[in-house]
């Protein structure tokens, strides 16, 4: 038994691991319960992993699915080609779309985080049709962040610059201690030390050291800053909004709060949207897991109150 597996059935029992294949590409999911369709997506640099204290809770409500997205976990992880990137988030939406239509989920929810969270809302700029709900957690869309970056902003979130950098300067760098740089981003985040499970760090530490997964994010940043914004601006230029009822939730002791004015930025880009700060750093699943718990089941469970 690997170490996804084993912390698979301790932190997510229940859910049944499912390799599925797009275009002959592996995307690792998990699924299980019942109702109306929810996929939940990750950031950086974790897994699917980081939702184990609210997706147990949500599989009662929801046919919830859990993935390993692009180039982390256990899903395939694309390499560097000159001219091409395989980590625009319009991509990353595209594929994981195609993995719940796979599943059978042609209309779902979306709650994300992180790097997540930017494939979920352009799954839903992209894909209205497809999308009942979105929640993101503790992000600013691509175009916002680069505009606004000061040197204050430059500072706290110094990697948004460094991973951006041309193939393979950032790579080479990290190879030095890339878990001493994961490590940096895990608990870097927050005001206090984050209360990972042993066992869901043991797996973000070997899924995302690898050198094939530190070129991936690498990636992913750059794809961000050369090609994702530039998608943003064609949006804000058409006047293109997300349709759906959207939760934007941040932490209070974070960076994003600290540096953004978080509402302003989020009704420009949302026909309905409600706001939710919580009480932790950027990791919100897991450093305020009961207050997201009850803020998404609010949201998205529209038999409540």
């Amino acid at each position: 038994m690997t170490i996804f597996e084993d912390a698979d059935q301790r932190l997510l029992p229940g859910f049944r691991r499912q390799p599925v294949e797009i275009d002959g590409n592996v995307i690792m999911t998990l699924s299980a319960g019942q109702g109306p369709a929810l996929l939940m997506l990750h950031g950086d640099p974790q897994t699917h992993l980081c939702w184990h204290h609210l997706a147990p809770a949500l599989k009662g409500r929801f046919s919830v699915v859990l993935t390993d997205i692009r180039g982390r976990g256990e899903s395939h992880k694309p390499g560097h080609v000159e001219g091409d990137n395989a980590y625009t988030k319009r991509k990353m939406a595209d594929e994981q779309l195609a993995v719940m239509k796979k599943l059978g989920h042609d209309r779902f929810s979306l709650v994300a985080h992180d790097r997540g969270a930017r494939v979920a809302r352009r799954l839903t700029l992209d894909h209205p049709e497809a999308v009942e709900r979105l929640a993101v957690m503790d992000i600013i869309p691509a175009l916002d962040f680069y505009e606004h970056v000061d040197a204050g902003l430059a500072q706290d979130y110094f990697y948004f610059s460094f991973l951006t950098q041309d193939h393979p300067i950032p790579e080479r760098l990290i190879a030095g201690d890339p878990e001493g740089f994961l490590s940096l981003i895990l608990q870097g985040l927050s005001d206090s030390r984050v209360p990972y499970d042993d066992h869901a760090l043991e797996a973000y530490m070997t899924a995302n050291a690898a050198p094939e997964a530190i070129t991936a994010m690498c990636e992913c940043f750059r794809a961000g800053y050369h090609i994702d914004r530039r998608h943003d601006r064609a949006d804000r230029e058409a006047g293109k909004r997300i349709s759906c009822p959207t939760l934007v939730m941040w932490g209070e002791k974070g960076i994003i709060g600290k540096h953004f004015d978080v509402r302003a930025v989020w009704e420009r880009w949302c026909e309905q949207v409600s706001f939710a700060p919580v009480p932790s750093g950027h990791f919100i699943p897991e450093e305020a897991p009961e207050e997201a718990l009850a803020q998404l089941i609010a949201f998205l469970d529209t038999d409540v109150g």
